[in-house]
Parts: structure tokens; C-alpha cells; sequence
């Protein structure tokens, strides 16, 4: 029988800007701490990712003394920072797909400094104390998000990327995909199997295949978008016209989860 073991936790404080490796990290309702609770809009209030806007890959998020540092990965002398808590107080309302919500600007000063960088208007904006439902479709039990796509967190198993990178000329990095847990053990693809497990004292259920859009086309370190990996993934991952790699999921109570810890199968999808 396989084990599985946790190797990676990620976190991407602001949407769609570079992500936090952790070796630990607190499980809240919404999803791990400080992942996806600010992100960027426009003038209407509608999120910015990089499916059109590939230069936030770029960008550089750290946290450290309770402040959020945003650094170029290219040009070190582009940066700015701000406090965890730092808002104006002003109530904007936002849009993640069809999940509407209200955020609370930053600052002005951090809202001038990233429409510099895109070259037009946009506001830097944290979840405010209005919760954000997950789709009821999947969600059982009334389950919340931050500013993600759809699900708190995703799961994708290392083997899923290796068997990927057999097929590809050039391989990629696992952070094209953006997961907030990788785990090794097991044949490729093995989470799309999973129906509940364990991580610790938390238990998850993994709920929905995640369908994969031009977004993992972007080099994380670069910037330049291609056509791979998602031109191969189309060849052998392709279900009801959807290209599917990792798993969402849904979790269960809050505590803190650690690189090493067991990823124990409690129910297998039949």
C-alpha cells in the first residue's frame, strides 16, 4: 500500500502574484493563512490575474514583522511594503468569477504603486469580514473561501508533474500550477482518486478535478507565456472538454499542518 507524505505547502498572499513555500502553516476556514486574502481589481472592481496580465508573475510576495513585502524578481530596486492590517477602511465591492464580495483598499500609496507597474488603474484590496461561500454544489457544509478561483486549497501529487515532464521538450515547475499542497508517493494523477483524507487532525475531501486555463502557460521566472504545458496536458488530460491536473478541496476545522506530515486515504472515488 502507498504512503503519502506532504513535501510542499504553498501560499499566495496576494492573488496571482508569486507564491510562499512553508514548512508549516495554519489551516483557517477560509483556506491557509494570509493565502489569496488580497488581490488586485480594476476600476470595476473585477479581479486581475495573469491569464491576461503576465508580468504580475514578476512579482515576489514575502511576509516577515507582519509586513507584506512585494519585491521584482528581476529588478530587486522595484519593491514596496505595507502592514498585514493596513487598510484605508474603504469598502469596495469585488468580483472573483461569479463570486461577488466587498474588499478593503490597502492604501493609496500601494494602489498608485502596482497601476504604475501595469500601467493602469488598479486597487490592491484585502478581504474585509464578509465571507465568501464556496460553490453549494460541492459545498456541504456551508464551507468558506478567500479570494481563490472556487475551493480553500489544492492538492497536487509530485508524480502528476514528473509523468508531465516526460512528455514535454522543456520541464516545468510545479509552481506553474499554483497548488497549496504537493505530496509525494503514488502513481501519477493519484489524487484524482482521493475521495477523503487526513493531514494531521484536519480532514479534507477532495471535491472536483481542477480545469487548467492558459494561466500555467506563464514562466514564473520570466514572465513569457508559451503553449506548453497545456498544449500536452490537452493530449492525455482532457475530460468533458476541460484539462484537468490536481484536486480542490475541502477541509474540516482549523490547525496548523506540517511538511512531512502523513496524507493518510480515508475513502478512494470508486
Amino acid at each position: 500500500m502507498n504512503k503519502f507524505f506532504l513535501t510542499d505547502i504553498y501560499i499566495y498572499p496576494i492573488k496571482s502574484l508569486g507564491g510562499l513555500r512553508l514548512e508549516e502553516a495554519l489551516m483557517e476556514d477560509e483556506g491557509l493563512q494570509y493565502d489569496r486574502r488580497w488581490m488586485l481589481v480594476d476600476h470595476e472592481g473585477t479581479f486581475i490575474t495573469q491569464r491576461k496580465y503576465a508580468q504580475l508573475s514578476l512579482l515576489q510576495v514575502d511576509i516577515k514583522d507582519d509586513q507584506l513585502y512585494i519585491k521584482h524578481k528581476v529588478d530587486q530596486e522595484l519593491e514596496i511594503s505595507f502592514k498585514l492590517d493596513e487598510t484605508t477602511g474603504k469598502r469596495i465591492k469585488v468580483t472573483v468569477w461569479d463570486d461577488a464580495s466587498v474588499g478593503l483598499e490597502v492604501s493609496k500609496v500601494v494602489s498608485d504603486w502596482f497601476t504604475a507597474y501595469l500601467q493602469f488603474e488598479v486597487r490592491l484590496v484585502r478581504m474585509s469580514d464578509e465571507k465568501i461561500m464556496v460553490d453549494p454544489q460541492y459545498a456541504a457544509n456551508g464551507e468558506v473561501k478567500s479570494f481563490s478561483d472556487g475551493y480553500p486549497t489544492l492538492l497536487i501529487g509530485q508524480s502528476s508533474l514528473d509523468a508531465l515532464n516526460e512528455k514535454l521538450a522543456e520541464p516545468v515547475n510545479m509552481n506553474r500550477f499554483r497548488p497549496n499542497f504537493v505530496f509525494s508517493g503514488g502513481e501519477a494523477h493519484a489524487e484524482d482518486h482521493f475521495k477523503t483524507f487526513w493531514l494531521g487532525s484536519l480532514h479534507f475531501s477532495a471535491v472536483k478535478p481542477c480545469a487548467r486555463c492558459v494561466l500555467i502557460t506563464v514562466n514564473q521566472e520570466t514572465g513569457i507565456k508559451g503553449k506548453e504545458p497545456l498544449k500536452t496536458l490537452a493530449g492525455y488530460r482532457t475530460f468533458n472538454q476541460k484539462i484537468m491536473f490536481g484536486q480542490n478541496l475541502l477541509h474540516k476545522g482549523t490547525a496548523v499542518i506540517h511538511v512531512g506530515d502523513e496524507l493518510k486515504v480515508e475513502n478512494w472515488k470508486s
